[in-house]
């Protein structure tokens, strides 16, 4: 490690004192800690929440594009194992068509489970539309737009409630951001635009010097966060639907538009084999 020119000038650097010749004050050096650490904790957590966007959007379009396919094969899966125990007369072939129906069985709220394709009585007109590739509402973005990602650091950094020194403060921040977070989450750039018009015309609180035990408390409570949060990056790191998402981060759209060929090649292979074993 090299040395530093202050340390070169015989420790000039160390003991820098004001440009007026007072003395610094001795809380100086945690405020500014606590300000590093309070600006670091704030991008982890723009990085977190926009990690998790991507993988939200991902995840629904996942299900809006494959869930039906998914459900056809099951559906077909299970049509083959009947058709098998009906031509076999076999007590153990009946007893797999009967599993595998069991599993396709209704249950209660499946609406809101299968996420709006599929209800107790099969795949609703727009997923049957789907799978014979017919128009269909378009899927939701994938992810935020690089300008919609960079109006939101913006408006994280600034408005972030952490940067409040008072609880009234705080309150406004809290407020704010929670409709930040909504428009990132749609994706919607006019929306940034008017927080952050909305924000500038706000009152602006200037940051009172807090006393070094309270600083010294807020350097722990930001540590504490920071834990919390490296705990939801893991979560959202090891879920299934982000670990589809490091497969094409750059193309998303192209990775689910591979699976759902492969899905559908499946579907056509076990409809032949269903008209096979019926004819």
């Amino acid at each position: 490690m090299t040395t530093s020119e202050g340390e070169q000038g015989g420790g000039a650097g160390a003991q820098r004192t004001p440009a007026g010749g007072g003395a610094a004050r001795p809380e100086e050096r945690l405020e500014q800690a606590v300000r590093a650490a309070e600006q670091a904790l704030i991008e982890f957590e723009i990085a977190v929440e926009t990690f998790r966007v991507e993988v939200e959007n991902f995840s629904r379009l996942h299900e809006q594009k494959l869930g039906p396919l998914y459900a056809r094969v099951e559906e077909l899966d299970a049509l083959i194992l009947e058709a098998k125990a009906s031509r076999s007369d076999d007590p153990e072939d009946r007893r797999r068509a009967d599993e595998a129906r069991a599993r396709l069985l209704p249950i209660p709220g499946v609406e809101e489970l299968m996420n709006g394709w599929m209800d107790g009585d099969g795949l609703f007109p727009e997923a049957t539309a789907m799978l014979t590739d017919q128009p269909v509402r378009p899927p939701q973005r994938v992810r935020p737009s690089e300008e919609a990602r960079k109006l939101y650091r913006d408006l994280a950094r600034k408005a972030h409630p952490d940067l409040a020194q008072e609880d009234e403060e705080r309150a406004r921040r809290e407020e704010f951001i929670t409709r930040v977070n909504a428009a990132y989450a749609r994706g919607s750039e006019t929306e940034l635009r008017e927080l952050a018009e909305e924000w500038a015309a706000g009152p602006e609180l200037k940051r009172v010097p807090s006393a070094a035990d309270e600083l010294y408390a807020r350097l722990e409570w930001l540590s504490r966060r920071k834990e919390l949060l490296t705990v939801v990056a893991k979560n959202l790191e090891d879920s299934a639907i982000a670990s589809m998402l490091r497969l094409a981060p750059d193309d998303p759209d192209q990775l689910l538009a591979d699976i759902a060929a492969q899905l559908k090649a499946d579907v056509a292979e076990r409809e032949a084999q269903l008209a096979a074993l019926r004819g």
